[in-house]
């Protein structure tokens, strides 16, 4: 019994090994916050409000200040990101119509080394005034 119990911990303690191995501690990843969250974050100086949806999008509402960057071009690593986006340490708000490729531009933006990422869904679920 003792020999099987000992069986069984080594099995877990390799398991165990292999996925921190492959999953490093430092590892990047976004976060998720509430728009009301993100609305307040906003007030404070040096921080992107990034609209990742399409033109079209944009124009028939936004948040005010928001940055126009289509998530097909973040998906490319078009140089239009660097562009943008700068630095890679700035603290970047990322938002979408409902929150689906908020979710996808934050992960590529933590992948190409962006720091400081954080998505806070749609503007479906704005609560707040909308540039139109």
């Amino acid at each position: 019994m003792k020999k099987m119990l000992l069986l069984v911990l080594a099995a877990v303690l390799a398991i165990s090994a292999v996925c921190f191995a492959q999953s490093p501690a430092n590892a990047e990843v976004y976060q998720k916050i509430t728009p009301q969250q993100a609305k307040a974050r906003m007030a404070e100086p040096g921080v992107i409000v990034l609209d990742v949806r399409m033109q079209q999008e944009y124009d028939a509402g936004h948040i005010a200040n928001a940055v126009l960057l289509p998530l097909p071009l973040i998906e490319a690593g078009d140089a239009a990101v660097a562009k943008a986006l700068p630095d890679k340490d700035a603290e970047i708000l990322v938002y979408c119509r409902s929150g689906r490729r908020s979710a996808i531009a934050a992960n590529a933006l933590i992948n190409m080394g962006y720091t400081n990422v954080l998505d806070f869904g749609g503007i479906n679920d704005w609560p707040y005034e909308v540039v139109k």
